[in-house]
């Protein structure tokens, strides 16, 4: 079985993919954590992540001890370009706002001096970047559910998901 969650930042969706993947008893694999690991290779190597050569190289050399957790994929695109034969897909979003304080909070759990204003438009040139970008954008599959956790915890996002795969399973055995 694969699920697919996608999402912009802060929208909840590593927690709900790494919750669903210990339900499901599956594999999770956070693809931004991959994507960070492939950066931090290059620049350890010397080289210029935008370099696409070093780049190659760099995810290449990646080891499951390069990824924080390695255990349902994640990420932005996974429903729409990488896994889009997905068993279930889940699009994860919030308000920008709601967003921007989950991040500003993490953040200042490390940095007493950071500026929500800042995490605000940070993240609100993230979104542009990530809706914008010509090869694979962030954007719904049209069989997402779009799950909005703008007003939901984390327990209420998982039961909302968990129901939903529920009934695209049932759907595949009949």
């Amino acid at each position: 079985m694969i699920i697919a969650v996608d999402g912009p930042a802060a929208s909840g969706k590593g927690t709900l993919a790494r919750r669903l993947a210990e339900r499901y008893r599956l594999g999770h694999l956070d693809t931004g954590g991959l994507y960070r690991a492939t950066g931090l290779r290059a620049l350890l190597s010397g080289g210029n992540p935008a370099d696409p050569q070093v780049a190659v190289a760099a995810a290449r050399a990646v080891r499951l001890s390069d990824l924080s957790d390695p255990r349902v994929l994640d990420g932005r695109d996974i429903g729409t370009a990488v896994c889009p034969e997905a068993d279930a897909k889940l699009f994860v979003t919030a308000t920008l706002e709601a967003r921007a304080m989950r991040r500003f909070k993490e953040l200042q759990a490390d940095d007493s001096r950071i500026i929500y204003e800042r995490v605000l438009q940070d993240m609100k040139a993230r979104d542009a970047r990530d809706s914008e970008r010509a090869t694979a954008p962030l954007k719904r599959a049209p069989d997402a559910l779009e799950l909005d956790t703008t007003a939901l915890d984390a327990d209420a996002a998982f039961a909302a998901a968990v129901a939903f795969i529920a009934g695209k399973l049932a759907g595949k055995k009949r």
